[in-house]
This record gives structure tokens, C-alpha cells and sequence, in this order.
């Protein structure tokens, strides 16, 4: 996924001059994760650029330049260091469009490494997405194969709205084709990874990996588990979900942040509000603890895997038999 993202970048800023790239140690080093390797001795310092430390000014001079007409990428180097950027991002970055009525589009990229899941203590492994979806005037993106990781950026590149795009840090070295030639996905539709008619499991970013392995463990149980890969949390497919959940009639949301006020919530809300009749069992979550981030060699128990998820599906199968008297 990490070279996936390179090449994204590097195609972006090879098909469009106003494309430039600006971060904390992006130029020489690569950036933390060596995303942006190579990019600076390719297209020069004027266009991939270091910044001092300093997240609101960082984003605050993004801002400037995608009003005057670039396509700024802007990287913040963990999920927690883009929080002192949060009132420009929420106050200028969300608003722009709307306060101007249209007339300034607002064609800039916010990268933020997130999640954990890769040992970093408690400042490198925040999921924040929570924050963004709920901020009008955001899109907001999770990526779960390098083949997306490559699309997704190129589409939220080229659009006219302010994209964050969550780059989940333990997928960086997972494997996967990538064609640059294939048609860029839409920003706002999510797609099924596995079929199934047991439960859908519904994820994004690094969730949608530990769902697959649920699925496929879930088999020993005689159970056929679907999984829905959300890619866009904002906008939100709800016609992909929707279909998804009406043909299991069970349904289960994973994601690695804490759960109360997480973004599980509101996909279960909209998952019952439009399925209520399809339903066999209350939409459940499997999230991360409602504490602040563990230390490392805590951190497997706090975010969702196999057996939680498996023991989650366990109960919406009780509850379909308690509803049938089987039990």
C-alpha cells in the first residue's frame, strides 16, 4: 500500500501542475513512512515541500493555496499531530465552499496516518475519523487495499472538495495488484469483498482485513459471512450497505476506534432506520475500547479481532433462534 500511495502521488503530480505536496519531512526523508520517497529529487522542492512543525500552518497555508487555485496534499504525519490543525480544518477548510456560495472550491488533501495495530504509543495510534465525518463539508476516505489506496487518492486529488484521507498505518506493507490504468473509483461507493448469506460484516480501512479473517475462521462454524467495505465514509453508501444487510438480515460494524460516539454508531442508526424489517437481530459493534489508546503490549486487546468478531455473530445467531423459539 505504501508504494501505491507513492505512485498516486507521483502520477498526480506528473498529469497536473497545480498539484503540490507539502508536509513535515516530506522532501529528503520520505516522510515517516517514506510515502512521499523519491518525490522531491522527481519534481524539486517547490513542489514537494518540507514545513516547519507547525499542523495550523500547515494546513492554514493549504487553504491559501487551493483558494488561489492548487490542488495542495497536504500530509500530517500521525491521526493525534492533526489535531492542533483542527480549527482550520473545521473552520476554513470545511466551510470555504459553502461560505462563498460556490464561487472558491476548496480542491485540497489532508493524508493522516492512522489506527494502530504497529506498536506506536499512544500519540501514533489514534482513530480519529469520528471528528471528520462529523464536520459538513468534508469527505472522508479509508482505503483497505493498495489497488484503493492508489485510486482513492487520485480521485480525492482531482476533486474540488476537501478530502481527509485515512491511511491506515498497519496496512502499509500488505500486498495487492495495482493497475494505474484501471478507472479511478468514485468517491461515496462501497463494495462487497466477500459474499455471504450468514451476516455482513461492514468495515473500512484496516477493519475490512480482520473482517476477511473472521469470515473465512467463520467457516469451522458452518457460517457464511459477507463483507462490505465501506472505502467512503463520507459520503456514505447506503444503497451498497442497505443491500448488503436485507439479504443476511444481520449485520455487524468493525472498526478499531473507541465505540461509544464512534462512527459504528451511525452506521448502525442508518442500517436499522432503513432494514428495520429485515432484521433478525440488533445490529451490533465490535470496536476498540472506550479508553485512551493502550501501550503497545496492550494493544491486541483493544482492538477488534477474529474472536470478538466471531463472538458478535454468535449473538445475533442466539437472537435469530430466541426469535424463533429455538432456543
Amino acid at each position: 500500500m505504501a508504494r501505491a500511495l507513492n505512485q498516486a502521488l507521483h502520477d498526480a503530480l506528473q498529469a497536473d501542475d497545480r498539484v503540490h505536496l507539502t508536509g513535515e519531512d516530506i522532501g529528503a526523508l520520505g516522510g515517516v513512512f517514506r510515502i512521499t520517497d523519491g518525490l522531491v529529487a522527481r519534481f524539486g522542492e517547490d513542489r514537494v515541500s518540507d514545513t516547519p512543525l507547525a499542523e495550523a500552518g500547515i494546513l492554514g497555508t493549504a487553504v491559501g493555496m487551493a483558494m488561489y487555485g492548487l490542488r495542495p496534499v497536504v500530509e500530517m504525519q500521525f491521526d493525534a499531530f492533526a489535531h492542533p490543525a483542527f480549527e482550520q480544518l473545521v473552520g476554513h477548510v470545511a466551510k470555504m465552499r459553502n461560505r462563498t456560495r460556490g464561487a472558491l472550491p476548496m480542491p485540497l488533501t489532508i493524508r493522516i496516518p492512522y489506527g494502530g495495530g504497529i506498536g506506536g504509543v499512544e500519540h501514533h495510534s489514534d482513530a480519529s475519523e469520528a471528528y471528520y465525518v462529523h464536520t459538513p463539508g468534508l469527505h472522508v476516505v479509508a482505503p483497505a487495499t493498495p489497488a484503493d489506496a492508489y485510486g482513492l487518492l487520485r480521485t480525492a486529488i482531482a476533486s474540488d472538495d476537501p478530502v481527509v484521507f485515512l491511511e491506515p498505518k498497519r496496512l502499509y506493507w500488505s500486498k495487492g495488484p495495482v493497475d494505474p490504468a484501471a478507472p479511478l473509483p468514485e468517491l461515496g461507493a462501497a463494495t462487497v469483498r466477500r459474499c455471504g448469506t450468514t451476516a455482513t460484516l461492514i468495515s473500512y480501512g484496516s477493519g475490512v482485513a480482520v473482517c476477511l479473517e473472521a469470515a473465512e475462521a467463520a467457516r469451522a462454524e458452518g457460517w457464511d459471512l459477507e463483507v462490505v467495505d465501506l472505502r467512503s465514509l463520507v459520503p456514505f453508501d447506503d444503497d451498497t450497505v442497505c443491500a448488503s444487510v436485507r439479504r443476511t438480515g444481520r449485520a455487524v460494524v468493525v472498526h478499531e476506534a473507541p465505540g461509544f460516539g464512534g462512527f459504528g454508531a451511525e452506521i448502525a442508526a442508518r442500517t436499522t432506520e432503513r432494514c428495520f424489517h429485515h432484521l433478525e437481530a440488533p445490529v451490533l459493534r465490535v470496536t476498540g475500547l472506550d479508553i485512551p489508546y493502550p501501550p503497545p503490549m496492550l494493544e491486541r486487546h483493544h482492538l477488534p479481532d477474529t474472536d470478538r468478531i466471531l463472538d458478535a455473530v454468535a449473538r445475533l445467531q442466539w437472537e435469530a433462534d430466541w426469535r424463533e423459539g429455538t432456543v
